[in-house]
């Protein structure tokens, strides 16, 4: 049996109508003779859906009990057993009760599919697990259920259901999702019109790139190679070069035009390894492709033009953004370009060619000279070789004569000259090659000693001679430099390659700690420098020539090695990034121009590495005003009903009593007293445990320790609970802690432990000594807490699976612990054997070292 297929009704928001469209299409497919069931359905009360369940088959739903209560769930054995053509389950993200075969809804239905079976469910957008946190941040209400993404894309239909802001806020309005008392809190909180309106715009994004997917998908499967622009896609092309800035930023603006277009940034690699694009130049055009909310891609080509092409038919590019040729007038006589030839060949994609700063400017001599030229040592040993060697061969075969024939002799001169091209390169080889033609007319082809060919045939010997050895010099200086280049290339790879590697693996040199540092020490190490340094430049000081040379405007950031330098003219070698705002600079040796792509390199990982750094930093001095700001919105939050409840019974006791208009009993006037005190102390205690909690966060908790016995402190922390029991053996140590702390830490765990136990069921407090530590365990044989959750009872505000969540703003656990550890002591959980929860109170039995605060009372001892 095949897999079943899985349709989902995506809901832009709550109330939208996803269920009723679920529960629709189950109607319709019925009537049609399909065999339709429903596994689960929540109707939430509404009787227009509710309606649509009548005359459809409902599978029994699983009985669950969990800590006392009963639940309902998914009974996917019954529905698998029952093995319907189709099945109507509703809240693919919903989370499973504890004990139910699987955690999450939607992995029920994974099985349901896979025995061949068709489901209908149905997920919100702020369900999506990539969206979540951005709903969060627009509604201000976290969703504790999601699914992840791949699940819902995974689906063979997907169905938006949706509704505009006004017209969800009057189905609201008249009793049509919500009872009539939470009408108006939802209309003013989580259904504002903005609020419901962002969430549409993002069940609309969600589902384009969703059926984009699926667009990719069906062009590929039919290979449809042309452009169907369903949606605009702007493609810019970078050559690595300084113009890239120019044509990202075109390419922006022509993007901007249509909302939603999106941009993309291409640079083409050629196929053998050889680039002429500056490092820096890419990773600053990469950044700056990504802040203007593009993407960066990088590909392989031997062939420019079909590459870019290539790339823009795979995205389904609509505008392909070009830089006009840097090549001069007359180069552009002998070649199109890749502008013009891209053009040509673009078909349906739309061709911007953009003029810049290094348009028609033609490739400098400089340029030329590293692209055609070797060493001079090497052109001048060509020539040397030429000069000497061809008399000498001259002569040789002179001596020869008669023995060898004249194509012999041409063949020998061809080898001299392939002979310079591998020595001298293509200049010397040319000139190896004409002054050879010259020698084999005068002295080997009749007539003799004279430049005058009498025989046709000899004539063109000599023609096909030039030619073949400028051909062959051309072939070999040309294949020489490929190698050279190729070396290099491979060289510089290795260097960058193991840059990148010691970067991600977060390797660096002995006594880098961060990776700024690492990739400083690095390239000191690699090329056996004296110093390499970072500078910044001073923002205030003006960007003239000589001010950047000023030791006074720029500041050291990160150094390597003896004597940093303190201006970009203190080594031999320096190299600007980021506009000009760094300078990385080299002492030690002067480094050949060759290596100044791989140090571009260097430096713009150099800048990188000093961005992510001071973000970091920047992000650890927010961390705790981040932390801080929680905490006070958590306070708000929860103490804002905690401390107003008691309040108000106190108030509304003492008010009674005084009312003149009623006369109260003894025994009224005695119970409204005692509930009075009773809701003021429970208030002093909210207040104490508040107090103490910003004592311990701002580090201003009076801790005064001493030695202390378990059976003094233990019977006070009880108080007057009857619901505990102690067992304490005679004969164990003292421990060193501040008594009232303790008792306090005690007491909060012994509330928390006696509010999950079972009626009935007493409290167990027991101690013991393990090594230099003496335990209080506070045990109960309540439900117990999960492993995944032992960590977040400790949080402020937290109230775990509380049965009264209506009681305490959840401070108990977070103050037990941070008094514990405030005292030197630690306070842990662990699973009680037969169930419950044991909470492990650990204090030292020996005072702290000689640097630690004194014991009163030790020194008797």
């Amino acid at each position: 049996m095949g897999r079943g297929s899985l349709r989902i009704y995506l809901g832009a928001a709550p109330g939208v109508g996803k269920t009723y469209a679920m529960l629709a299409e189950g109607g319709r497919r019925r009537d049609r003779g399909t065999d339709v069931v429903v596994g689960l359905v929540e109707t939430h009360g509404r009787p227009r859906t509710a309606a649509l369940l009548d005359g459809l088959e409902t599978v029994p739903r699983r009985t669950l009990r969990h800590r006392g209560t009963e639940f309902t769930e998914l009974d996917v054995a019954a529905v698998v057993a029952r093995a319907p053509e189709v099945a109507l389950v509703d809240e693919l993200a919903h989370t499973n009760v504890p004990g139910s075969g699987n955690e999450k809804r939607w992995q029920d239905i994974e099985e349901i599919l896979a025995a061949g079976i068709d489901v209908v469910s149905t997920v919100n957008v702020q369900h999506l697990d990539s969206l979540n946190d951005v709903v969060e941040q627009i509604t201000g209400v976290p969703q504790r259920e999601t699914v992840p993404d791949e699940v819902v894309r995974r689906a063979d239909q997907i169905e938006l259901i949706d509704m505009a802001p006004e017209a969800l806020r009057r189905r609201m309005a008249h009793g049509n999702v919500y009872a009539p008392d939470k009408v108006d809190a939802a209309l003013g909180n989580y259904f504002r019109v903005g609020n419901l309106t962002a969430l549409r715009e993002l069940a609309l994004l969600w589902l384009a790139d969703k059926v984009d997917d699926q667009l990719d998908r069906y062009r590929a499967d039919h290979d449809i190679r042309g452009t169907w622009e369903a949606r605009e896609r702007v493609v810019v092309a970078l050559t690595g070069g300084p113009e890239g800035d120019t044509l990202i930023r075109r390419a922006a603006r022509i993007a901007d035009r249509t909302k939603g277009t999106d941009l993309l940034a291409v640079h083409v690699t050629r196929s053998d390894g050889l680039t002429g694009a500056a490092p820096a130049h890419l990773t600053r055009q990469r950044a700056l492709v990504e802040h203007l909310g593009g993407s960066y891609h990088q590909v392989v080509g031997g062939n420019v033009p079909d590459a870019l092409l290539d790339f823009a038919a795979g995205v389904n590019a609509t505008q392909l953004v070009l830089g006009a040729s840097r090549r001069g007038r007359v180069a552009q006589l002998f070649s199109r370009g890749v502008g013009v030839t891209t053009t040509a060949q673009s078909g349906s994609i739309d061709v911007h060619l953009v003029t810049h700063e290094e348009t028609n400017q033609g490739r400098r001599w400089r340029a030329l000279r590293a692209a055609w030229g070797v060493p001079a040592k090497r052109r001048d040993a060509g020539f040397a070789t030429a000069v000497l060697g061809l008399p000498l061969l001259t002569f040789v075969l002179n001596e020869a004569r008669g023995q060898i024939t004249l194509a012999s002799d041409i063949l020998f001169f061809q080898a001299a000259v392939i002979g310079v091209a591998l020595i001298g390169g293509l200049y010397p080889a040319l000139f190896a090659a004409i002054t050879g033609s010259f020698l084999l007319n005068y002295y080997f082809t009749p007539p003799i000693h004279t430049f005058t060919v009498h025989a046709p045939e000899a004539f063109f010997q000599l023609v096909v001679f030039v030619v073949v050895g400028i051909t062959v010099s051309t072939i070999v200086d040309v294949t020489a430099r490929r190698g050279r280049e190729a070396a290099r290339a491979r060289a510089d790879a290795e260097i960058l390659s193991t840059l990148a590697g010691d970067i991600l693996r977060g390797d660096a040199p002995p006594g880098a700690r961060r990776p700024l540092t690492g990739i400083i020490e690095r390239l000191r190490e690699t090329y056996a420098l004296d110093a390499v340094t970072l500078l910044e430049r001073d923002r205030r000081v003006p960007a003239a020539p000589g001010s950047l040379r000023d030791p006074g405007a720029w500041t050291i950031v990160a150094t390597a090695g003896s004597r940093p330098c303190t201006s970009p003219d203190a080594g031999e070698t320096d190299i600007l990034v980021d506009e000009g705002a760094l300078a990385l600079v080299l002492r030690g040796r002067p480094l050949p121009a060759a290596d100044r792509r791989v140090l571009e390199a260097f430096a713009a990982q150099a800048a990188v590495a000093l961005r992510h750094q001071r973000l970091a930093e920047t992000a650890g001095r927010v961390r705790p005003l981040a932390a801080a700001d929680r905490m006070r919105t958590a306070l708000l939050n929860a103490v804002g009903h905690d401390l107003r409840t008691p309040l108000a019974s106190a108030k509304a006791a003492v008010e009674s009593l005084h009312s003149p208009d009623i006369a109260w009993s003894d025994e009224d006037r005695d119970e409204l007293i005692a509930t009075a005190a009773e809701s003021l102390e429970r208030l002093d205690r909210l207040v104490a445990n508040l107090l103490d909690m910003s004592r311990l966060q701002a580090g201003a908790l009076g801790i005064s320790a001493r030695r202390i016995a378990a059976e003094d402190v233990v019977p006070r922390a009880l108080g007057d609970a009857a619901d505990a029991e102690i067992r304490i053996p005679d004969g164990l140590p003292e421990m060193i802690a501040d008594p009232m702390l303790l008792e306090r830490v005690l007491a909060n765990l012994i509330a928390n432990a006696a509010r999950f136990n079972p009626p009935g069921e007493p409290v167990l407090v027991t101690a013991s000594a393990h090594g230099d530590r003496l335990e209080l365990r506070v045990i109960d044989r309540g439900p117990g807490i999960p492993p995944a959750d032992r960590d977040r009872v400790f949080e402020p505000f937290q109230r775990l699976g509380d049965r009264d969540n209506h009681t305490g703003v959840g401070l108990g656990l977070a103050l037990a612990r941070g008094l514990t550890e405030a005292m030197g002591g630690t306070l842990t959980p662990e699973e009680t054997p037969g169930g419950g929860l044991t909470m492990i109170v650990s204090m030292p039995l020996r005072p702290p070292g000689p640097e630690g605060p004194a014991v009163p009372g030790e020194e008797e001892r």
